[in-house]
């Protein structure tokens, strides 16, 4: 196998060794989407890029440029997806940005969901945290409680879309409360009375599955809407062994009466929608299907109606945030949430 270069990464985009070298360098013209693309292709095929730290600092060797280190929990296959939208992407985007404008080095690594501790073999691999010299970190995805515990205790870090339970680390997220609640008074404007709410069981704990589900829980009581318990599906009590039994599930509760569900991500709306289709159900004709997140499918697919993240604006502000975490360790913990947008899609019809 040849060694991983800048040309590898250059014919993986289709674009020239040139532009590769310059989004390590920080250079202005840079779109930082592109260079987003460029970080997370040289972290899937290995590509350690250090080497022009180092060479900046002999320049500059007074400055002692800042440098983030991203990680992202999950599978590259599943990360690189191409059903829809990237997630990720967008919030690489918002980081890239950020450090572009403000000249500091980034380098982001994947790490795979079944590491549960930074002794891992694979975890000691990433060059990125070997040291603690201006250095902070930037987390995509929900990662194992230990992993997190014990970067916390040597790094000042920053969690993106996902409000880890350790109170030394900060959290940029989208407010849940706000995007369940406009998604409820739409179905409700569109005449849905018993609306139903899904999720499913991770490796490691989603916790934003379970904010969406507190504030579905409260609009619901707000409004004086009734919830059948067992149109609660994927959260305790109602758990599954496995994703086809919850699917299964809620096809029983959509034949009893179920005309509306709220899942708590896209990605489990869209599986949604296909199981119902396979099992001769229409959507929305028969029962209507939203999600959360803004996940853009393929155009030939259903488009669904859903809160779009500011995913974007999620990883710029985490940036801009661990900045100044990393000048201030130990201040006061932060938790910034930024509101979506409802998205209509063709997912939802009246009730007649």
């Amino acid at each position: 196998m040849a060694r991983a270069n800048q040309q590898i990464i250059a014919d993986r985009l289709g674009i020239s060794k040139a532009t590769v070298s310059r989004c390590f360098t920080n250079h202005a013209g840079i779109n930082p989407a592109t260079r987003a693309k460029v970080f997370q292709v040289a972290a899937e095929i290995g590509y350690q890029h250090l080497e022009n730290r180092s060479r900046a600092n002999l320049t500059h060797p007074k400055k002692n440029p800042l440098s983030f280190s991203v990680l992202i929990c999950s599978e590259t296959e599943e990360y690189h997806r191409t059903d829809y939208r990237s997630p990720g992407e967008e919030l690489l985007a918002g980081v890239s940005e950020f450090t572009q404008t403000n000249k500091i080095q980034l380098d982001v690594d994947f790490v795979s969901p079944t590491i549960t501790s930074t002794t891992d073999p694979l975890f000691k691999k990433i060059q990125s945290l070997r040291s603690r010299k201006n250095r902070g970190i930037i987390l995509i995805y929900p990662f194992a409680d230990s992993v997190v515990k014990e970067l916390s205790g040597r790094f000042p870090i920053v969690s993106l879309v996902d409000q880890v339970k350790h109170e030394s680390l900060d959290c940029v997220d989208v407010d849940s409360h706000s995007g369940i609640s406009k998604m409820i008074d739409h179905l409700v404007e569109m005449g849905h009375e018993r609306i139903g709410f899904y999720t499913r069981d991770y490796a490691i704990e989603a916790s934003w599955s379970f904010r969406r589900y507190s504030a579905f829980l409260e609009k619901m009581a707000r409004l004086k809407k009734e919830v059948h318990q067992e149109d609660i599906l994927g959260i305790y009590p109602n758990t599954f062994q496995g994703v086809e039994e919850s699917m299964s599930q809620a096809i029983k509760q959509t034949k009893d009466g179920v005309t509306a569900w709220i899942c708590a991500a896209d990605h489990q709306a869209y599986d949604l929608i296909k199981v119902f289709q396979l099992n001769g159900m229409n959507v929305p004709a028969d029962v209507s299907v939203t999600g959360f997140d803004g996940i853009q499918q393929k155009p030939d697919n259903l488009q669904l109606t859903t809160i779009e993240i500011p995913f974007h604006s999620i990883g710029l502000t985490g940036a801009e945030r661990l900045a100044k975490r990393i000048k201030k360790r130990f201040g006061g913990r932060q938790t910034i949430s930024i509101s979506g947008n409802l998205k209509i899609g063709n997912s939802v019809s009246k009730r007649s």
